[in-house]
């Protein structure tokens, strides 16, 4: 029997997967294998879309909002997952995800929570949402009405709004200013979208946060600048960028963090301007994009240091 074309993709059958459960051990993982393959291609296609949502969230947390994220179940635990990665990795508590139940959610099922729409708004309204922020409904299904009420209420407050779903033509399209529909195609379980749809929103919300905090001048040459060092692992990795930015010694680097108060970027500042730490965050406080701060920095500190090579080498020449 033909399935009307109303049906989410989430939910339909894997032709690839009849007879699952007559396969070897390595024959599921090798089925599941090529089909976590097509996540990549499938979220390449989105990258227009993915490409305007971070404009609008750059644009959105530049003015002193946040990027929220929402969902219920394992959409909405991927969103809390990505937002409690933002203040070690960037620096900054600009990035909430708001989960459907609550943190108690987050370590067990509550389906039943998903249809509860009053929740959505009470959360939000508990976080204060204002036209800010940028709120992010994640729903594998684009149907969630916990979701899609939260979307509403974004769109009442006049918040900027993104949808991510594996469904196309979901409901979520009438409710947000971009949507991020990403077609993995059915699922080796049908309906279990805590496999492939799961992945596809994981990589789009590892896009979507971190070309944001690039953006915004969090990440300097590809290198965690604006990380929190609260233990050992962490210190050694801002040493080590300290080492590779500049070019100091390790003991060199070490004392500037340690003079720094253990911030990277004034510690970057007090090597290439040769300034005290009072100067460096005077700096810093001037130009809210850090990056743009540091780059150049750099480039005057190499072109003074050039400089100061060709003179050298003149007095050198008979």
């Amino acid at each position: 029997m033909k399935r009307p074309s109303t049906e989410r993709v989430t939910e339909r059958k894997n032709p690839a997967a009849d007879s699952l459960d007559t396969k070897s051990t390595r024959e599921i993982l090798d089925l599941m294998n090529r089909e976590d393959q097509k996540v990549a291609v499938a979220v390449a296609r989105t990258l227009p879309q993915i490409t305007r949502a971070v404009d609008l969230a750059v644009n959105s947390m530049a003015k002193g909002g946040r990027l929220i994220y929402l969902g219920a179940g394992t959409s909405g635990r991927l969103g809390v997952l990505d937002a409690s990665e933002c203040p070690p990795t960037f620096g900054t508590d600009k990035v909430v995800g708001v989960l459907a139940g609550g943190p108690k959610a987050m370590f067990k099922a509550g389906e039943g929570v998903e249809d509860d729409r009053a929740s959505a708004r009470k959360d939000l309204e508990r976080i204060g949402l204002s036209e800010k922020d940028v709120l992010v409904g994640i729903a594998a299904s684009g149907r969630t009405p916990y979701t899609l009420e939260g979307l509403r209420y974004a769109k009442q407050k006049g918040a900027a709004t993104i949808g991510v779903t594996a469904n196309p033509e979901s409901p979520m399209r009438g409710l947000v200013d971009v949507e991020i529909a990403v077609n993995v195609g059915p699922e080796v379980i049908a309906g279990s979208t805590r496999l492939k749809a799961g992945t596809a929103q994981k990589l789009v919300l590892n896009m979507l946060s971190t070309a944001t905090m690039v953006k915004l001048g969090r990440v300097f040459s590809g290198l965690m600048v604006h990380m929190a060092m609260k233990n050992e692992k962490l210190r050694e990795r801002g040493r080590n960028i300290l080492v590779k930015a500049t070019g100091v010694d390790s003991t060199t680097a070490a004392r500037a963090m340690k003079a720094a108060g253990s911030n990277l970027p004034a510690a970057l500042l007090m090597i290439w301007k040769n300034v005290p730490k009072r100067e460096a965050f005077r700096i810093l406080k001037q130009q809210p994009n850090t990056a743009l701060v540091l780059r150049k920095a750099r480039a005057e500190y190499l072109r003074e240091n050039a400089r100061a090579g060709r003179r050298k080498s003149s007095r050198g020449k008979p």
